[in-house]
């Protein structure tokens, strides 16, 4: 469970703007969304290798 301490005086806005940003730095959404379904680890791990040749790629056209 997330707390978010609420200083005096503190606009309502700025708590909920720190709640937004410390919620999806825990990931509970993508983790809520990727266990609707069921990927097969193959799948899975296809998926990783394609996501770390893109940003290999990318790194490769920074160097350039």
């Amino acid at each position: 469970m997330l707390i978010i301490p609420v200083k005096e005086g503190e606009n309502i806005d700025r708590a909920l703007k720190r709640f937004k940003r410390k919620f999806d730095k825990t990931g509970t959404m993508r983790q809520l969304r990727s266990r609707q379904q069921f990927t097969k680890p193959s799948v899975r791990r296809r998926a990783e290798i394609q996501k770390a040749q893109y940003i290999q790629g990318l790194r490769d056209q920074e160097e350039v």
